[in-house]
């Protein structure tokens, strides 16, 4: 499913002036991949990326093509866990937070 234009906006514009907001999409993202739903964290992962770096940024920085990142958190996208982790290292960077998994009390931002 694609997203039309204003959800994109919208999404932007409240993880621009919400950081609480675009942590916790970024970590839902998190929490659906080692939760093992690949698509639902790709899917977060990519709404997380247009509504923050942006995939020419983001691709810049990790020395890949925007397009192949774009494929790779797309419904039929099959990533690699060297590229996706890799994407994941670098979105942290980005954002200045760190993710930690505890026993029994699960996952925190």
């Amino acid at each position: 499913m694609a997203l039309t234009r204003s959800f994109k906006e919208t999404i932007r514009a409240r993880a621009d002036r919400d950081p609480v907001f675009r942590v916790g999409l970024f970590k839902e993202a998190i929490e659906a991949l080692l939760s093992n739903d690949l698509e639902t964290g790709k899917l977060l992962l990519r709404d997380y990326v247009n509504a923050t770096v942006g995939f020419n940024a983001l691709a810049q920085d990790m020395q890949m093509d925007p397009k192949s990142l774009m494929r790779m958190l797309s419904t039929k996208g099959n990533p690699r866990a060297d590229n996706l982790l890799a994407m994941v290292a670098r979105l942290k960077q980005r954002e200045g937070v760190t993710f930690t998994v505890t026993q029994g009390s699960g996952f925190h931002a």
